[in-house]
């Protein structure tokens, strides 16, 4: 044995050296005991590995519980009524002096026959009025609204059209078109999928036997299946948000031709769907040429729709919401939320009013509608009742006329909606067992409406008396809207105190496992069989109780029982069994700091500011402790020890600072912070120089892995091909992926559908040799040693040749575990470098340099046992979180990456590259994780499994603490102002981030340990 610069020679594999002076009969003897040796402790690795799995299954369900309880109280829910709107149902009779019917109408008398809906998927509202300023491409683009809304306001007209949060395409086409306010979960008798169940204006429409056609946008047909006719329906695939070009062409070539005479008496109302717009935002952002080259595409189609139309048919043109500075949507800025609404028609029946709550034509900025208020609007247009659920106003304009004000139109329209609010509030009131006392308020309002209105028809001079009833039944409106956002914002805190109660309870679990001293790490069979056998009778017995006490349903009570009847045999097992239990409390220094920044961390999201600014605690959190390792490098006792202790903490420090230049800002940081991860603050794009961090990270990261595979000579084997080879090509493929996909952006080449292809195989085969071939590759391969053995031979002076023990010298002995494991993390790599940004490639490839200087670090302070590792891998995983261009924000989901290796949505393919883009810093922490404990250790250490298994359940500890905190400060918080702005899009990331790394190191961290150990003990033999 020659142990010295990281070589080291073992007796176990080289058992046929060591015994060679042995009979062959004692050989024969020995090797057989050697072999049963083997066999047990191969099979118990196998069982306690398998135990793990599961136990950390378990783990899984309990988080899963946990979150599931609490969000189902925490997400606002309304009731949907199964009641329908009727002609003959007039909700209230205005006096003597209109009939309760009309020949041309229902309830009101129609205005136009037909009507063609037309959709600019993220029209917002400064898209469609002229700028004199320094233009950015987005103005002066789509002017044909603005112009004619000027020109000829008794033809047209353009308002802000105001969208309720989340602005996603779907809550809001719900709202377009029931009238309702939209809630995260809409509960009601018809709760199989996500059609629209409740009364909607589409359905009306398909009720009183109009032909509806749809074109565009295929979410119409999710919401609403049947519906259209299908001869002259065409649905596209609304996901593709790399197509630009598909949905539009085939909306134009369809809508254009139905719009012609001959064809006039094949449709009723026609709703086209635009999505290019939207697609270029996503793409590009909104300030690009290609987005204004959209734009004015949609300026030339409506001038040929308008120029088609007769005087009987209405033209409505929207926007389903607005787009960020980057193109993004689905949370609440004003950019989000202000998108445009312009009504045209032939006609010339609008008008403007003069009396201060509408707008005269020449103000500077019109006055914000809101989207619920179309819904009523064109019901009574289109001769149709307004929707049951409906929550919305006439729109002025659209009844006041022409010439002088029409009060008593304006007052007719808006008490036949305010009365349909009044019947809905008392049939809500009434199925949620509310007192409807609470409406008393708009009540008033709503009475004082109808006075007005009867004394206007009794008077001669009533155009006074009905605007004060139309101003009366729009406070009856506004103040019932705000009760019914009040009583939907009630939260279902038995619910919500249920899963912090698991959530909390799982906390203790990992906690009393990860940090116990004197638990069995490797979870023996016997303390695991009886935890299972007390879990399932505690779960049938708790399942009963809160299914009979709680009045659960049978889903939750089952489920609650398996959640409480699984900690409660848990805790039964660790207090029974001896040795088994120990309070967690941390007995070192470096403990003790994993704990003050875990909860530091945690108690700092009750802040709105914290919260917000998350990205600059956290690189105050990995500073100190970068700067607190290097004085703690400088107390070693050895000099080697020393020096490369402080130069990795010292690297460690450097590349946070580096990191850190990538910043993609929220709103909220404005103008403290500048977004560097894209081309700009205003473009989805990254910018041509970005591109040379692909070509970068592939030139110089195999050649940083090397040298620390080299230090402890395990650049070997396997080694040599999978860093030098592998790792290079793949990371090359990977920018030459990125430079293709610039040259499809900027129309570098004109074939952009060979490009298009070329990229897509390229991903899809990189893919594929990183996590199947890499994968199959890890599984089979052999440590990363090399072994050389010297002759047996030694010639004396006199040349008589005596024998000698051969020598047998394993270079990388002293990593055999960790330089192993590592290969796995190189295939992650690889895959997770192609999935990012270029920007963010870089932020992954300086992680991986980051875990690589903490193992260091760690060996050097021989703190392979405390929880100072993981916490640190976990914090790292959340910084560089935001430094790949994410935030806990929807808008900055970078859904685009869905299709870095499809042409179109395929599932569950194009969710899982989501996935693996927005959450791919916390996916490598997690991979890396075992090397924790595995980095330079000697092959036969003991406890090696249970090792890991305690590294990984700290990195879980961590998460789960801050999934627990945004969880308990977001149920506290649940009435602040920025609750949905702030609070609870953290609360959501948090619980994501918990269950994928759950996911990942069951199947990866701990699942990929059978192979890792099982290669080592072929050469060295099981622990």
């Amino acid at each position: 044995m020659e142990p010295s610069n990281g070589l080291a020679a073992g007796s176990l594999a080289f058992k046929d050296v060591t015994v060679q002076y042995n009979s062959a009969k004692e050989r024969v003897s020995q090797d057989g005991e050697i072999q049963d040796i083997n066999m047990r402790k191969e099979i118990q690795f196998k069982a306690s590995h398998v135990l793990l799995m599961g136990f950390f299954l378990w783990i899984f369900l309990l988080h899963a519980i946990g979150i599931y309880f609490f969000t189902k109280g925490f997400l606002l829910t309304r009731l949907v009524l199964d009641r329908k709107s009727e002609c003959a149902a007039r909700p209230t009779e205005l006096g003597n002096s209109t009939p309760a019917t009309f020949a041309d109408g229902c309830w009101h008398p129609k205005t136009f026959d037909k009507a063609v809906i037309i959709i600019i998927d993220a029209l917002r509202y400064d898209f469609t009025v002229p700028f004199s300023g320094e233009p950015h491409h987005f103005h002066n683009a789509l002017t044909v609204l603005d112009e004619t809304a000027r020109q000829t306001p008794e033809n047209a007209f353009l308002l802000p059209f105001i969208a309720d949060p989340p602005t996603t395409t779907l809550q809001r086409l719900k709202g377009l078109t029931t009238g309702t306010l939209p809630t995260f979960i809409d509960a009601g008798s018809n709760f199989a999928g996500t059609a629209i169940e409740e009364d909607n204006l589409v359905a009306q429409l398909r009720h009183a036997g109009k032909t509806l056609v749809h074109l565009g946008d295929d979410t119409w047909h999710s919401l609403f299946p049947g519906y259209f006719d299908a001869d002259l329906t065409h649905a596209y695939d609304s996901f593709n948000v790399w197509d630009l070009y598909t949905v539009d062409n085939g909306v134009t070539e369809h809508l254009l031709p139905l719009l012609k005479p001959v064809n006039a008496s094949k449709w009723d109302v026609i709703f086209g769907h635009y999505l290019g717009v939207d697609h270029a935002g996503h793409r590009y952002g909104p300030d690009h040429a290609t987005t204004n080259a959209k734009l004015r595409e949609m300026d030339n189609v409506l001038r040929e729709v308008i120029a088609m139309l007769d005087k009987n048919t209405l033209l409505v043109v929207m926007g389903d919401h607005g787009m960020d500075v980057k193109g993004d949507h689905g949370g609440e800025s004003d950019d989000e939320i202000e998108a445009a609404l312009w009504m045209f028609s032939k006609k010339g029946i609008f008008g403007r009013g003069h009396n201060g709550f509408i707008a005269p034509p020449a103000t500077a900025k019109e006055r914000p509608v809101s989207q619920i208020d179309l819904v009523p609007t064109l019901s009574l247009l289109l001769g149709m009742p307004i929707p049951f659920n409906n929550l919305g106003a006439p729109i002025a304009e659209a009844f006041v006329g022409s010439g002088e004000p029409d009060w008593q139109n304006l007052a007719s329209v808006n008490a036949l909606a305010a009365a349909q609010i009044s019947k809905y509030q008392k049939e809500y009131c009434l199925a949620r067992g509310l007192d409807d006392s609470v409406f008393s308020l708009p009540q008033a309002f709503l009475k004082s409406g109808f006075q007005y209105w009867q004394d206007g028809v009794q008077s001669n001079e009533g155009s006074g008396l009905f605007a004060s009833a139309y101003e009366s039944f729009s406070r009856y409106q506004e103040e019932t809207l705000q009760i019914c956002r009040s009583l939907w914002a009630r939260f279902d805190i038995p619910s919500m105190l249920q899963g912090i109660a698991i959530l909390s309870c799982a906390l203790a679990v990992l906690g009393s496992y990860a940090r116990s001293r004197s638990m069995d790490a490797e979870l023996v069979p016997v303390y695991l069989a009886q935890m299972t056998i007390y879990a399932v009778i505690s779960t049938a017995s708790f399942a009963i109780v809160t299914f009979g006490i709680f009045g659960n349903g049978i889903i939750d009570a089952a489920l609650l029982g398996f959640a409480t009847g699984g900690i409660f045999g848990f805790t039964y097992a660790s207090v029974n069994i001896p040795q088994s239990f120990a309070l967690p409390f941390p007995r070192s220094f470096w403990g003790w700091l994993a704990v003050v920044l875990t909860l530091s961390q945690s108690i700092g999201f009750a802040s709105n500011s914290y919260t917000i600014w998350e990205d600059e605690i956290l690189l105050c959190f990995l500073s100190t402790f970068a700067s607190v390792a290097f004085i703690s490098s400088m107390r070693q006792e050895f000099f080697v020890e020393r020096v490369l202790g402080m130069f990795q903490a010292g690297i460690f420090l450097v590349l946070n600072r580096f990191a850190s230049l990538s910043r993609l800002c929220r709103e909220e940081q404005m103008p403290y912070c500048r977004s560097t991860y894209y081309a700009s603050s205003t473009s989805s794009t990254s910018a041509p120089w970005q591109l040379l961090i692909p070509i970068v990270l592939a030139t110089l990261l195999p050649a940083i892995i090397k040298t620390y595979y080299q230090g402890t000579r395990s650049y070997q084997g396997a080694a040599t091909l999978w860093i030098g080879f592998a790792a290079r090509l793949g990371l090359l493929a990977s920018a030459v992926y990125w430079v293709l996909d610039a040259a499809d952006d900027n129309d570098w080449i004109a074939k952009k559908g060979v490009l298009q292809t070329s990229k897509v195989v390229l991903a899809r085969l990189l893919l594929g040799v990183a996590l199947v071939v890499g994968t199959t590759t890890f599984v089979w391969s052999n440590p990363c040693i090399s072994i050389e053995v010297t002759p047996g031979l030694d010639a004396s002076a006199d040349r008589e040749v005596t024998p000698k023990p051969k020598s047998v010298k394993v270079f990388g002995y002293a990593n055999v575990h960790g330089t192993r494991y590592f290969l796995l993390v190189i295939n992650w790599l690889m895959a997770l470098v192609l999935l990012q940004k270029p920007m963010g490639a870089g932020a992954i490839g300086i992680l991986t340099i980051q875990i690589l200087a903490l193992l260091e670090i760690i060996d050097t302070n021989n703190l392979s046992q405390s929880a100072i590792g993981p916490v640190i891998l976990g914090l790292l995983g959340s910084f560089h979180f935001f430094k790949t261009g994410h935030q806990a924000t929807l808008s900055s989901i970078q859904w685009e990456s869905a299709f870095i290796a499809l042409k179109t949505i395929r599932y569950p393919w194009s969710p899982l590259l989501v996935v693996l883009n927005t959450y791919g810093a916390q996916i490598l922490t997690t991979v890396a994780v075992p090397l924790i404990a595995l980095w330079k250790q000697p092959p036969k250490k003991p406890r090696l499994l249970g090792d890991v298994a305690k590294a990984l359940a700290t990195l879980l500890l961590y998460y789960a603490t801050i999934n627990l905190a945004t969880t308990m400060w977001a149920g506290w918080l649940r009435r602040h102002l920025m609750l949905y702005r702030i609070f609870s899009p953290r609360f959501m990331t948090g619980a994501v981030v918990l269950l994928v790394v759950d996911l990942i190191g069951i199947s990866v961290s701990i699942g990929s340990l059978r192979w890792n150990f099982a290669s080592i003990a072929e050469v060295f033999g099981w622990n």
